[in-house]
């Protein structure tokens, strides 16, 4: 399943990176995070409750960033299990200059989804996704003024 986004913000390019590299800012807004504890360097276990349709329910796993050219780009790397199923993926980040000021993050990623939340079908995990995404970003450009 491709996971997909662009998502402007009225900062400077170096404040939205250092707000979606800090753990205290992700924890802030993943939807349904539960605990966000670093492990190791760009290495973070995570647990959250998740409330949408079939993906519902509480989900542990773990987030790591890697590849990180600093001030453009970065990949970020999930893996999550619950009770409905589990969910591996991955997405690019870049960071550029938005016309008129400010930045835009791109966001570029794939995800496999097992179990019975990967019966549900490919529209409601798309649509699921894109309304977590959504929630993530909204609450980031509140954190990052």
């Amino acid at each position: 399943m491709k996971v997909e986004g662009v998502f402007t913000f009225d900062a400077p390019k170096a404040k939205v990176w250092e707000s979606l590299l800090s753990p205290e800012v992700l924890a802030a807004c993943i939807p349904g995070c539960q605990k966000f504890e670093e492990v190791g360097p760009d290495s973070y276990k995570v647990v959250m409750r998740v409330g949408v349709a079939a993906v519902s329910g509480m989900y542990t796993g773990k987030v790591e960033v890697a590849d990180r050219i600093e001030m453009e780009s970065y990949k970020m790397i999930v893996e999550g299990r619950g009770a409905g199923g589990g969910v591996k993926g991955e997405g690019l980040l870049t960071f550029s200059d938005a016309e008129g000021g400010g930045t835009l993050v791109n966001v570029v990623g794939d995800a496999r989804v097992t179990g019975i939340v990967a019966r549900v079908g490919q529209r409601l995990m798309g649509n699921a996704s894109k309304l977590l995404m959504k929630q993530f970003f909204e609450c980031l450009k509140s954190k990052v003024v």
